[in-house]
């Protein structure tokens, strides 16, 4: 067979991830970071495009990498309305959407305009895989409880589907086969319940956990007389529940390593907000264990967060009599869009074309 060579490629809030897989085996990685004031110039996620690409290719040219060698490109999906799980070949169509319609302002749409324009100039093919948005949620858990108010599908499925299958392969079962609820924890929080291989619901950072940048789900009420206050605009307001929300709101910081400082030093308060956290969590475990209906197999704690004893200890004291809980840090991105997108050229997988009028409830 012939060889299978991907550039792959995972723009974050202020950093670009950029790795070369042949034929499974990661051979250059890079993690670009970009200040905080660059990305601030643009208020539409994709106009950090340009830049973003320079700076990969500059990459590849410092690497020597001959890129006529690249079988396709690898992309972290963006901000799409609903789509399937799995792999979407990008077009006009998607990069159309994500440029001028997306479904919120995330720096990952960055990566299929990238992977796009670099595609086409190598004469191969960018993909997206499991994109933030897919949706394969079931129907009763779209339901919001207010017709004008729609429950998205949203949260770190690249990351997690990935983490569910390395869990599976440790113990010598199939994803498929297993009911994982699984937390991925971060600047955002999103919380999956994984029955049979498929996400049936998950507690985003809209409605779920508060989270060191994010403020979960608030109270309506109460949220609804701040926004009716006339006092911020639209911008202001998103902001403030997702980027300036959780943590970062009440201590003034994200970094959960010098909040933890600051309880060992005796800081009763950002004691309070952490465990406030930790206990957020907890209990949309329990409501994701409790809408499974069936026994749960593992409770897994994945991302940047999980790195933490002492969040990872308070969370397993809170929930490990619903299930055994595994603590799988970091993240696993790279490596899970490598392995979807050599799938779909072995033939073991389909990429979809990417239609905006593509009906997937």
């Amino acid at each position: 067979m012939a060889d299978i060579n991907l550039l792959v490629i995972n723009p974050g809030s202020t950093s670009t991830k950029i790795s070369i897989f042949e034929n499974g085996k990661e051979i250059e990685r890079k993690n670009l970071t970009h200040s905080a004031e660059e990305v601030g110039k643009y208020p539409i996620a994709t106009d950090q495009s340009a830049f973003r690409q320079a700076e990969v290719e500059k990459f590849l040219a410092e690497t020597g990498y001959d890129t006529s060698k690249l079988t396709a490109i690898a992309c972290r999906g963006g901000s799409l309305p609903p789509c399937h799980m799995g792999a979407y070949v990008v077009n006009d169509e998607m990069i159309d959407v994500l440029c001028h319609r997306p479904s919120g302002q995330h720096a990952s749409s960055c990566a299929a305009v990238i992977g796009y324009n670099m595609a086409k100039k190598l004469g191969i093919k960018a993909y997206i895989y499991d994109g933030n948005c897919a949706d394969e949620m079931d129907p009763k858990a779209r339901i919001s409880g207010h017709p004008l108010v729609e429950k998205w599908s949203m949260g770190h499925f690249l990351n997690t589907k990935a983490v569910g299958r390395k869990y599976a392969e440790k113990i010598g079962k199939k994803y498929e086969d297993l009911n994982l609820i699984i937390v991925h924890t971060g600047g955002g929080i999103s919380i999956g319940l994984h029955k049979k291989g498929v996400i049936v619901d998950v507690a985003s950072d809209e409605d779920g956990a508060m989270s060191p940048e994010r403020s979960g789900g608030l109270p309506s009420v109460g949220w609804a007389r701040v926004c009716a206050s006339g006092k911020y605009t639209e911008e202001e307001l998103c902001a403030m529940v997702r980027g300036k929300g959780g943590l970062t709101a009440y201590l003034g910081t994200n970094d959960v390593r010098e909040v933890e400082k600051r309880i060992n030093d005796g800081d009763e308060y950002a004691k309070l907000i952490y465990d406030a956290m930790v206990y957020k969590v907890a209990k949309w475990v329990g409501a994701m264990a409790a809408a499974a209906a069936e026994k749960i197999d593992a409770i897994i704690i994945t991302g940047g967060i999980a790195h933490s004893q002492m969040f990872t200890s308070n969370v397993i004291k809170h929930v490990e009599f619903i299930a055994p809980v595994d603590i799988i840090p970091g993240e696993f991105e790279m490596e899970a869009l490598a392995a979807g997108i050599t799938r779909v050229l072995k033939g073991e997988e389909i990429a979809r074309e990417y239609r905006e009028d593509e009906k997937i409830r």
